[in-house]
């Protein structure tokens, strides 16, 4: 088990060693973190890495008064809408608008999927839905927090994140409906 202390330690004194530590103990996860918020393996390896970048630039202000993971996890995410907000591909499906919802169904599809497929399938949502989704449902931010984080009205976040729901919950019955189609459609 690794010392978290000591190997802060170690990467603010500049120590290439520890720094290559931190970043094999932490990458694997946090591309499986970045890779939710984009749409393509290659543009989760460039928020990995100007990910790790700003926790090296930032370390300093660590307070080990929680998890090291946790930390950087949390500069991922950042690092990740940073990334979506700068991208011209991204930035014409990350709207985020006012309009009122029709209440959200509550029924349950029984559909069997992987954790892969349940993945491949909020990444098939528009962007501006799949990155509230995540960080509501995945990260755990209430939506005063991604209102705060993303600069929209909290009801913005929770009308975009029951949106989200309600399609994957369409998608999910066409699944079952249909014996699992090839592709779900938008």
């Amino acid at each position: 088990m690794t010392d978290t202390r000591t190997l802060v330690k170690d990467c603010l004194q500049g120590r290439p060693s520890a720094q290559a530590e931190l970043y094999d103990l932490f990458a694997g996860q946090m591309l499986g973190v970045c890779y939710r918020y984009t749409k393509s393996v290659a543009d989760a390896e460039d928020v990995l890495q100007e990910g790790f970048i700003n926790v090296f630039r930032h370390l300093g202000a660590f307070r080990h008064e929680g998890e090291l993971g946790a930390w950087v996890r949390r500069i991922m995410v950042h690092t990740a809408l940073n990334y979506l907000k700068k991208h011209r591909r991204y930035q014409q499906e990350l709207v985020f608008d006012d309009e009122s919802l029709h209440p959200v169904a509550v029924d349950n599809p029984e559909v069997t999927l992987s954790a892969k497929e349940l993945s491949d399938l909020i990444r098939q949502l528009p962007t501006g839905y799949q990155t509230i989704f995540n960080m509501h449902a995945v990260e755990g931010y209430s939506h005063v927090d991604i209102g705060r984080m993303l600069g929209i009205h909290e009801g913005t976040s929770r009308s975009q994140y029951a949106r989200a729901r309600a399609l994957l919950v369409s998608w999910l019955k066409q699944a079952s409906d249909h014996h699992k189609p090839e592709k779900y459609a938008r």
